[in-house]
């Protein structure tokens, strides 16, 4: 048996295909949500303020659709990682649903926003939601009428923390890309920024990803088997 590098410093990266196991729609795939829908129409600042009423019913939707999801073993193997004694381990997610929390991660991002939450544009306060917006929605904060939209990241956007993951890259010994395309920046980009620091580098994913050169190792397969597979080398000490 070979012994696994002590990694202390972790940082994970998850996309899509670690949560389609647990019935939520990916994005880039053949049947994936931009095949059905227009992205400059649901996903951006403009369409917004084109058709809010529009964007909101997208997002409605979305957000009914993750309100019952469960985990999957993916999503329970990384929170029992972050338990483990002795690491640092930091989840950075593009998801937007709440699967990570539900299976007890608790240091994590969600770069891109989150489905169950809101935004008040009047009084800049994000608050917990799980019900539809409408642009007849009151702040429950400020009490303002129809300036709520999802907390959600939009293209042309900056994703949040963005701080915080690069400081975490620069200082990780290891970093993992879960269920991930590998062409969305700034995530896209992630792998190259934790090799230049140091790390190693490690896809894990369904089919190679656009960026698969860029890691040193990797390993495909679905997320619910390869993900446990993986943290039970890292927390044995042995592969």
């Amino acid at each position: 048996m070979k012994t696994v590098q002590p990694y202390k410093r972790i940082v994970v990266l998850t996309g899509a295909g670690i949560s389609a196991e647990s019935g939520i729609a990916t994005f880039r795939d053949k049947d994936g949500l931009w095949a059905k829908y227009d992205i400059s129409e649901v996903a951006t600042p403009e369409a917004f303020a084109r058709n809010p009423r529009k964007v909101l019913d997208f997002y409605n939707m979305r957000r009914r659709d993750v309100l019952g999801a469960l985990p999957n073993a993916a999503h329970a193997a990384l929170a029992r990682l972050e338990r483990t004694a002795g690491l640092d381990v930091l989840i950075v997610t593009q998801n937007v649903d709440p699967l990570h929390e539900r299976a007890g991660t608790q240091k994590l991002i969600h770069m891109h926003g989150r489905l169950l939450s809101a935004w008040c544009t009047a009084c800049d306060d994000k608050q917990a939601w799980d019900q539809d917006i409408s642009l007849e929605t009151t702040c429950r904060s400020c009490s303002a009428i129809g300036h709520m939209r999802p907390d959600i990241v939009w293209f042309g956007e900056m994703p949040y923390q963005m701080d915080t993951i690069d400081d975490a890259l620069a200082e990780a010994d290891l970093f993992v890309s879960i269920g991930t395309s590998g062409n969305v920046y700034p995530a896209a980009g992630f792998v190259q920024t934790a090799r230049r620091f140091g790390a190693h580098t490690v896809e894990l994913n369904l089919e190679p990803s656009e960026g698969t050169s860029l890691f040193h190792q990797r390993r495909h397969g679905k997320a619910s088997e390869i993900v446990p597979a993986f943290v039970a080398e890292l927390t044995s000490g042995e592969k």
